[in-house]
């Protein structure tokens, strides 16, 4: 199955705002059912007028096989949160963000549709792994992501919006 991406800043706000689904030592994994929010002036359906005026919205090629999908039609999207703060060497933030694209494509059928946010919550300790990108973090980042993935796949599918943490402010 195609994953796609999360891109716009707004989708990572409304996800992010949920509790997560699944969590471990150093992620947590967020959810949202349903799709990523459009940009404005997107066209909304085939019936709105071209974009070039006097031009047919029909495409030339005619209908497609029956055994093709459409290209748009995702299921899944992902985004990824790896502050550099974790992981300060861009060895290690690459590492672990292709961990993460290549479990979220092996779980991706097992997974709720909607939008998926993986965020790095803690730094791997730098005793244990003194090499940014050595095969001992590649090794430990899969078995967590693993169990983290298959977590949120056997996971209840509501998601609650998160308590706000900020303390209160009183009227003055």
């Amino acid at each position: 199955m195609d994953v796609g991406r999360i891109v716009r800043p707004a989708d990572f706000e409304r996800v992010l705002g949920t509790s997560p689904r699944s969590r471990s030592a150093h992620f947590a994994v967020h959810h949202v059912p349903g799709g990523p929010s459009r940009a404005r002036g997107a066209r909304t359906s085939d019936t709105d007028a071209p974009l070039v005026p006097g031009l047919s919205p029909e495409l030339s090629t005619g209908d497609a096989p029956a055994g093709c999908a459409p290209v748009d039609d995702r299921r899944c999207w992902l985004g990824l949160v790896v502050p550099k703060r974790h992981a300060r060497r861009a060895v290690t933030r690459n590492l672990i963000k292709r961990q993460l694209r290549a479990a979220m494509g092996r779980y991706a059928t097992t997974l709720p549709g909607g939008l998926w946010v993986v965020r790095l919550r803690s730094p791997f300790d730098k005793a244990a792994f003194p090499s940014p990108g050595s095969d001992a973090l590649r090794a430990a980042a899969h078995a967590e992501i693993e169990q983290l993935f298959h977590q949120a796949a056997h996971a209840p599918l509501a998601a609650q919006p998160r308590r706000d943490r900020s303390p209160r402010r009183r009227p003055a």
